[in-house]
């Protein structure tokens, strides 16, 4: 439990949240531009490795996969440390609601790119 009493504490958490976001929507892009490095090498090679072009394309949705996760754990993170705030660290009328729906936004797309890898 914070006993700091200060509204920059508050801040201090979302910073922190959205570090985390950064860095899942950094795995979820590697793992897109991994998959496609795939497709050029399948386009420029069609008949030979097609087992590397398997196992790079799986590798590419582990990776957005965990990009997810830590994403989705960031969030529960942030909650679980909300509530520990004391009033005096609240800012009145603040939403803190936002940078979760901006988290939320990033795991779907995450979700989506994965189905477009086998569309």
């Amino acid at each position: 439990m914070s006993n700091l009493n200060d509204p920059r504490v508050l801040l201090a958490l979302e910073r922190t949240l959205l570090a985390w976001n950064r860095s899942g929507l950094g795995l979820i892009a590697f793992g897109f531009v991994l998959e496609r490095s795939t497709v050029l090498g399948s386009f420029l090679n069609p008949n030979g490795e097609a087992h590397k072009i398997l196992l790079s394309k799986a590798f590419a949705v582990v990776i957005v996969i965990l990009g997810i996760i830590i994403s989705l754990w960031s969030v529960r993170q942030y909650k679980i440390a909300l509530k520990s705030l004391t009033e005096n660290e609240m800012i009145e009328g603040y939403r803190t609601d936002l940078p979760m729906f901006l988290t939320m936004i990033n795991v779907l797309c995450g979700c989506l790119l994965i189905i477009t890898f086998f569309v």
